[in-house]
């Protein structure tokens, strides 16, 4: 039984989970929406949702907080200096999922992940 478990485990260990919800909110970041299965976007929206809320303190300790997690330099800079600012009177639900039906090679439900305000270009 699943009881008070808190982890979805995606079928993953759990490095490589850690390295798919890094990856995952390294491309949602850049590109503001994603594809991706179900299960993964929700496991990315809680992620993602963390590192925005931290994002929008803007000092020191929150971006060695974030750095931690997203081993790209440019994005922790363009999450702090262009996104989060954008988010700053927002108390949460800074990502949203849209279900875009079964894929039609092994039946995995499909969503978009994507942020609910994204800079423009």
């Amino acid at each position: 039984m699943r009881h008070r478990k808190r982890v979805k485990k995606l079928g993953r260990d759990r490095e490589h989970r850690l390295a798919l919800l890094r990856n995952q909110a390294i491309s949602l970041l850049r590109h503001g929406r994603i594809k991706t299965t179900l299960p993964k976007a929700k496991a990315t929206r809680s992620f993602v949702e963390k590192l925005i809320s931290i994002g929008k303190k803007d000092d020191f300790n929150s971006r060695r907080l974030v750095r931690k997690y997203l081993i790209d330099r440019q994005i922790t800079n363009y999450l702090f200096d262009e996104i989060a600012p954008l988010f700053k009177d927002r108390p949460g639900g800074y990502t949203r999922i849209y279900r875009l039906g079964f894929r039609k090679g092994d039946g995995a439900e499909v969503a978009v992940l994507e942020l609910v305000k994204f800079p423009e270009k």
